[in-house]
């Protein structure tokens, strides 16, 4: 089996533990996913199989869209609802919707985020929350991220525990922490916070609503009707001009040979040989080189 399955994935599972059902579910080890969900997340997580894991950095690439919900009053180590309280302040009257939104609008577009210790980034090969853990503390990276769109979608008061949930929705790119951009939503609002909940519905250019559940995939292997739910590895190049091959183009491709005699002037191009995507290939020096081989079968 070769191609893509957008998985949607559970919450209390790891990224890795869907890897694993699914390895022997299809009954293949050449499995992988594009872009870790935290085990309390839900939602679309895109699985590569067989040939199609060499496209999971371009689905990675592309932009994500979550709707979560920040709890305004607390924060925690892990700035979501696994961690230990580390901080309060209560809501002492409801924090006017105007200043939710311009607090939101001052962390749209590109941001620099400092990651929870409480993550997978590695510093001196070793992952922060190895850090966390160890009880020590190191200097995090700042990451550059683009927020495309973050709104409020809903705002309660909680009186009696001086508390304000904020739902929200964003678009951002790859490499951004939903947890970390709601906590220093918080922040502006002069507040510790936490994420309370999170969903990813969208991803690798899947929606929510296109999602298998590990129990439909294992029906749908039962059923032998499988083949009906992979989307073709090409789906992950969608975003790229395509080129037919002729034959003897074909040949130098096989090859990793160089091209002068495409019908493209684009920059980058997914190369198809008898409707089946090949390469990238990249414009360099007035001629296409390859930028990623995909299959030279």
């Amino acid at each position: 089996m070769d191609g893509i399955i957008p998985l949607y994935k559970e919450r209390g599972m790891t990224s890795f533990d869907c890897v694993s059902r699914l390895r022997r579910i299809l009954h293949t080890k050449k499995i992988g996913h594009s872009g870790t969900l935290d085990p309390n997340v839900d939602g679309v997580l895109p699985i590569c199989v067989g040939q199609a894991t060499k496209v999971v950095e371009f689905l990675m690439a592309s932009g994500k869209q979550y709707v979560g919900e920040l709890l305004v009053g607390q924060a925690t180590t892990t700035q979501d609802l696994d961690g230990e309280v580390v901080a309060q302040k209560p809501v002492t009257a409801p924090i006017d919707e105007d200043t939710i939104k311009q607090a939101m609008q001052e962390l749209t577009g590109d941001i620099v985020q400092i990651p929870p210790m409480y993550s997978a980034i590695k510093v001196n090969g070793k992952k922060l929350y190895e850090y966390a853990r160890a009880g020590e503390t190191v200097e995090r990276p700042k990451r550059h991220v683009h927020i495309a769109r973050f709104e409020m979608t809903a705002s309660s008061y909680d009186e009696k525990n001086q508390q304000q949930r904020i739902r929200f929705v964003v678009d951002c790119s790859k490499g951004t922490y939903v947890r970390t951009l709601a906590y220093d939503l918080a922040k502006e609002l002069g507040y510790p916070g936490v994420m309370s909940s999170l969903t990813r519905t969208k991803s690798g250019g899947f929606e929510l609503d296109q999602t298998l559940s590990l129990a439909d995939i294992q029906d749908a292997m039962e059923a032998q009707i499988m083949n009906r739910y992979v989307y073709p590895m090409d789906y992950a190049l969608k975003s790229y001009p395509h080129a037919e091959l002729s034959d003897a183009q074909w040949k130098k491709v096989q090859n990793g040979g160089w091209l002068s005699d495409l019908d493209t002037k684009d920059q980058e191009v997914a190369l198809t040989y008898q409707g089946e995507v090949k390469a990238l290939y990249q414009l360099k020096d007035h001629v296409y080189k390859p930028l990623k081989m995909l299959s030279t079968k």
